[in-house]
Order: C-alpha cells, then sequence, then structure tokens
C-alpha cells in the first residue's frame, strides 16, 4: 500500500481521456468496455498496484495509464488530469468517499462527466441534483434480479413504460416475439452462441424476400417459397459477441402479422434460440396464497416463541379445541358451545352447584363429559396467560428482535442465499418481497447485509464452519435453490458443490468472474447457473459514462443485453437515419420508438426507412460493441 498523496503520474500529458478510479472486478470489466469497444483513452487510478485486478488492468493494451494513490484525494485527480478528462467512474470505496471524490472532481472540471457507485439509491439520486453532469448507478441493484430470477428458474425482465421485457428460450419462445436475439446456443460450449445474429429480427425473412424477388413478390406459383440462402459463419469477436453482416436493404416494408416461432436447429447445428419478448404485467412466483400464508404464519410464530412455547402453545390449543368438540357433541348447540367454551377460556363460567345437580336445574346438559371438557378449557385458557407474557418479556425485554434468527424446523421450499455483501443483500430483499422464503448464510458477523435482512425477520444462520454444517442449519434437504454470492469464486463453487452433494434436485446459481471458471462449471453441473456482478454492471456504467440510459440488463447465459433509451437531440449524429442504418452493422435491434410529435410508444415499428428527426426516441435491444457503435457515430457526427 502506497502512502498518502504518493503516486506516479501519467507519462505524457493526457487530454480527452476517461478516469476510472478502483482496483476491483467491476473496474476490470469497466475498463475493457471502454477500451475495446467505445475504444477512448483510460487512465486508471488504484490504490495498489499489486492487488485485487490492478496487475490484469496495468496489463491491458488500450490503458493509457495506471496510477498509484492510497485514494481519491485532490493531488490524486490533480495526477491523473482531472481538468482535461471528459469523464470519471468510482467504482470502488463506501458511498462517502465516491460522494466526495465526485464533489472534488466537479471543483476541478465542472464539466466533466462522473458516474459514481452508491449503495444507497435514495442517497444517489439526491446527490445527482448536486452534480451538472452525474449519475448514480448500483453494480449491486443492476445485477441483483438476474441472481434472484436465475433462483427461481425464470428470466429477469425489464420494465420499459408499464410493459416487462424478458428473454424466453426454445419452446417458451411464442409467435409474437420481438425479435430472436441469439441462437446456436449451446449450454456446453457459451462461446458459440451469437447474440443479434443476422436476418433475424423482426420481418427479416420477409425483407430478404422482397429483395430476392423484387415485383414478382415472394411467394412462387403453386405457393410454395424459396428454401433461405444458409447463413454466414460469423467471425468471433474478441467478446465473443459477433458482429452481423449487413442485411440487404429494401423499400419500405409491409407491417406483417406475428412472426413465426423459430424451427428446431437444422441437423448438425448446435441447437438453442432466444428472443426478447414483451408483457404487460411482470411474471410472478407461482406460489399459491395458502403456501404463503402457511409460511408467514409459521415464520411469525417462529419469530414470537421459542420452540418449548410453541410445543406448550399448541398443546394447549389442540385441548381446547378437542374439548369443544366433546361440548358440541353433547349439547348439539355451536352457539352455545361458544359461548359457554369463552367463558371457560376466561375463567367466568358458574360451576354447577350440587344442589342443583340433584334437582337436575343444573347448567350443564353433557353431564360427567362436559363437566371435564369445561375444565379442560378452563386449565387451558389459565396457561395462555402467562405464556403471552412470557412473549412479551422474550421479545421486547430481552431484545431479541435485535438478533438474527436460524430457520425453524417448519422452514420449506425456500431459497438459500450465501453471502450477505451488496449482492446478497438486493437478492434476498428482492427475494422476500416476491414472497419467496428465504435463509442466508454468513461467517463475517459484521457483513453490512445483516443489518438489513434481519429487519426483515429474514433467518440467517451465522459462524465459519464447514460448508456441510452451515448447509444443514440452513435446511438444505428442503430448499429449492441455493444462490452463492460471496465475492470469492472458489468459496460460491465450494457452496455450490457442497449443496448439490447435500441436495441434488437443488438449482444452484453461483457468482463467478471467470469465464473459463464459468464454462467447466456449467459442463459439470445441470440445473445450474453462473452469473458475473462486473459483467452485468459494466457495460452499465460504461453507457451512463458515454451518456446514454441504460434501463436494464438481461441475461442470455453468461452474456449481457442491454435495453437502453436513446434521445435524438439536435445535433445528434442520429438524425437522419434509420432502422436499415442502425441494425445493418449488427448488434442493434430497434424495438421501440417514439416519434417527437406523439406520446405513445410503438413496439416492432414496421417502417424500416422511416429517418429519425429531433425529438424522437429509440428504444433498443443492444450488445455492448453495438451500444457502443451507436455513441460512435453520435460522437462522429457532432465532431
Amino acid at each position: 500500500m502506497t502512502s498518502e498523496g504518493w503516486g506516479t503520474p501519467p507519462v505524457e500529458p493526457i487530454s480527452q481521456h476517461y478516469i476510472v478510479c478502483g482496483g476491483n472486478a467491476l473496474a476490470h470489466r469497466l475498463v475493457l468496455e471502454l477500451v475495446e469497444h467505445y475504444e477512448v483513452p483510460v487512465v486508471v487510478l488504484v490504490a495498489d498496484r499489486t492487488r485485487d485486478h490492478a496487475p490484469q488492468i496495468e496489463q491491458l493494451s488500450g490503458v493509457a495509464a495506471v496510477v498509484e494513490y492510497a485514494s481519491v484525494t485532490e493531488e490524486a485527480l490533480r495526477a491523473v488530469s482531472i481538468g482535461t478528462a471528459r469523464g470519471l467512474a468510482l467504482v470502488e470505496g463506501s458511498d462517502q468517499e465516491n460522494i466526495h471524490a465526485a464533489l472534488s472532481a466537479q471543483n476541478h472540471n465542472p464539466d466533466i462527466r462522473i458516474v459514481f457507485r452508491m449503495f444507497n439509491q435514495r442517497l444517489g439520486e439526491n446527490i445527482e441534483r448536486l452534480l451538472r453532469n452525474g449519475a448514480a448507478l448500483s453494480g449491486s441493484a443492476t445485477a441483483a434480479p438476474a441472481f434472484a430470477s436465475a433462483a427461481l428458474g425464470r428470466p429477469n425482465s425489464v420494465e420499459i413504460e408499464g410493459r416487462y421485457l424478458h428473454i424466453a428460450f426454445d419452446d417458451d419462445i411464442t409467435s409474437d416475439r420481438i425479435c430472436v436475439v441469439a441462437d446456436q446456443i449451446d449450454r456446453q460450449d457459451l462461446g458459440r452462441i451469437r447474440l443479434l445474429p443476422e436476418q433475424q429480427g423482426d420481418s427479416a425473412e420477409f425483407v430478404r424476400l422482397a429483395a430476392e424477388f423484387g415485383d414478382q413478390g415472394p411467394i412462387r406459383p403453386g405457393g410454395v417459397r424459396p428454401e433461405p440462402a444458409p447463413a454466414a459463419e460469423p467471425t468471433p469477436a474478441a467478446d465473443r459477441e459477433p458482429s452481423a453482416e449487413p442485411e440487404p436493404s429494401a423499400g419500405p416494408m409491409p407491417a406483417a402479422g406475428p412472426v413465426p416461432s423459430p424451427g428446431p436447429a437444422p441437423e448438425g447445428e448446435p441447437g438453442g434460440r432466444a428472443a426478447l419478448q414483451v408483457l404487460r404485467i411482470e411474471p410472478r412466483e407461482p406460489i399459491d396464497w395458502m403456501r404463503r400464508l402457511r409460511w408467514r404464519l409459521l415464520d411469525t410464530m417462529r419469530f414470537f416463541t421459542s420452540a418449548r412455547m410453541r410445543l406448550v402453545l399448541l398443546t394447549a390449543l389442540a385441548a381446547v379445541l378437542l374439548a369443544f368438540g366433546v361440548l358440541w357433541y353433547l349439547n348439539r348447540n355451536f352457539g352455545w358451545t361458544v359461548y359457554i367454551a369463552l367463558l371457560d377460556l376466561a375463567g367466568a363460567a358458574q360451576p354447577d352447584q350440587l344442589s342443583d345437580v340433584a334437582a337436575g336445574t343444573g347448567a350443564g346438559t353433557g353431564g360427567f363429559w362436559q363437566r371435564v371438557a369445561q375444565v379442560v378449557i378452563t386449565i387451558c385458557g389459565i396457561t395462555f396467560a402467562p405464556v403471552a407474557t412470557a412473549i412479551a418479556v422474550e421479545v421486547l425485554g430481552s431484545g431479541r428482535r435485535g438478533q438474527p434468527r436460524n430457520p425453524g424446523a417448519g422452514t420449506r421450499d425456500h431459497v438459500i442465499v450465501v453471502g450477505l455483501g451488496n449482492v446478497g443483500t438486493r437478492v434476498a430483499t428482492q427475494l422476500h418481497t416476491m414472497g419467496v422464503p428465504v435463509v442466508c448464510m454468513e461467517r463475517d458477523p459484521q457483513a453490512r447485509g445483516i443489518a438489513a435482512v434481519r429487519a426483515l425477520g429474514i433467518p440467517v444462520v451465522m459462524g465459519d464452519g464447514p460448508f456441510e454444517q452451515q448447509l444443514r442449519r440452513a435446511r438444505l434437504k428442503h430448499s429449492r435453490a441455493l444462490v452463492a454470492v460471496s465475492g470469492d469464486d472458489a468459496t460460491n463453487l465450494e457452496a455450490a458443490l457442497e449443496a448439490r452433494h447435500g441436495n441434488p434436485e437443488v438449482r444452484v446459481v453461483v457468482r463467478l468472474f471467470e469465464d473459463d471458471f464459468a464454462s467447466h462449471f456449467y459442463k459439470t453441473l445441470d440445473n445450474a447457473a453462473s452469473r458475473s456482478v462486473s459483467y452485468l454492471a459494466a457495460p452499465a456504467f460504461a453507457a451512463a459514462l458515454m451518456g446514454r440510459e441504460v434501463r436494464g440488463t438481461l441475461s442470455v447465459l453468461r452474456h449481457v443485453l442491454l435495453i437502453a433509451e436513446l434521445t435524438v437531440e439536435d445535433g445528434s449524429g442520429l438524425i437522419g437515419l434509420n432502422r436499415h442504418d442502425l441494425e445493418d452493422p449488427g448488434g442493434v435491434r430497434v424495438i421501440a420508438v417514439r416519434f417527437a410529435h406523439g406520446g405513445q410508444l410503438q413496439w416492432n415499428f414496421p417502417d424500416r426507412t422511416r429517418r429519425l428527426a429531433p425529438g424522437d426516441q429509440i428504444v433498443v435491444a443492444a450488445t455492448r460493441s453495438g451500444l457502443a457503435r451507436l455513441n460512435t457515430v453520435a460522437v462522429e457526427e457532432q465532431g
């Protein structure tokens, strides 16, 4: 670790560059995004050149310089030429440190674009108002939906004006899809996936046939359609997102009906396709209300009572119900039975007098067994009062609310979240909000997420014992999924393998940074998924640094698609472009358009020749390179 105020400034003066502050996994991915897809000069400010991902960052060919300072001080900002930089990304450190650095950077360069990571999103929104050109993003909030959805075995969704975009695979693809987003999917070899393949956009087949047959129409005499020409093999790119060859241009395209679902893959080709679809309502987890109510009641009982108290209460309740049944059987009057049972529970019933019994005028009509039932109810009623007092003392007097609690014996069909860092806390909170039972595991008693999940009443298994023992305490045998999201790949993989050993049917979702690690993971385990927080979050940070608004990310296995909303402003390079211009180079699909004169968003707008004008808005699904290309076009045209 270097001392405060000491560092290595860039060898040569630099300007119009972008600064990334941090040496973690997110900083590594972000630098890759900037140098490979946006092709801009990058200066990296790290705390220690020998730790975390700093050595790998320093080896990247597109990095102009790596500067080492213990913290983001005034001197450190001057060393990375903050006065001439175009953008600053703060992706490491606490919320307070990032706020201080962002405000200091703005004082040095009022026009600089600042993107900073914030766990507290509400605070980040307020800080944005203090900055002239800034954006607060949360890497954990960006990635958490993908982990939560993967745990439930469904794709995550992105909301756009009341509609929800999601990725469907193979048999789940419906005929009203927006576009095909991937093909050649082979789960044993993730490198063969093609994102946004050529001639797979909406109505692309109609465009190809119209270009081939011209005025003669796409249908030959007899209604026989020609066989489509085989697609050319793609040329792999560095990030395994090949650029598509341009489609043949055509005139205005007729508004066609729903595009047929893609059929099975040709023989000899890798199987699997994925398509972008839109729903009017967000897909919900299919948990019936009876099961959810049962879990809530059991969980509430476990929160307020210990095992011994629950045994006493359940025994007393069973005795009361049995005695109530005896009273009703003997008298056959339900209303009177309820009345006398309540009086007995309160200790207010009057006993029969011997003289009344001898004269046959006693209150009871059921004889000996009625009196036995009333005695049982009265004794149980007396028991409830001290038990209720004990519960109140335990909860309020002993501070039980302030302690993490272990999962109870009735925990079933739950998701185990391993690691309560930023991501784990977000995942556990989201699953809990959806009504899914959650149990957390954490080895560090000082982890910041413990207090957050404790406030929600989520059980937490604490301790640093073997995973086998900890998972048994988390009731692995009865769980539906395990999500391992600690900051260490080896720890996450160990938790997943131990979980699969203890419960072969459990679904495992693992946070892994290394792509090779993830490939071996997919080949070894079935009913499993792997996600990378930095891989999901870095494209959004890079786009925000370039002034683009990314509404969300969608996972296609280990790959990511960006859903971005772009506004055509005066002087923008997007003016005059049509859908052919935007989509033909590959990596981009226009999925919705809002014209300046109309306020309604039009999904899958069919006219591919209409040119964009100032005030128009488009929503695109794009790869990382595709979104970077749109940004490059705009910058070149403005220059």
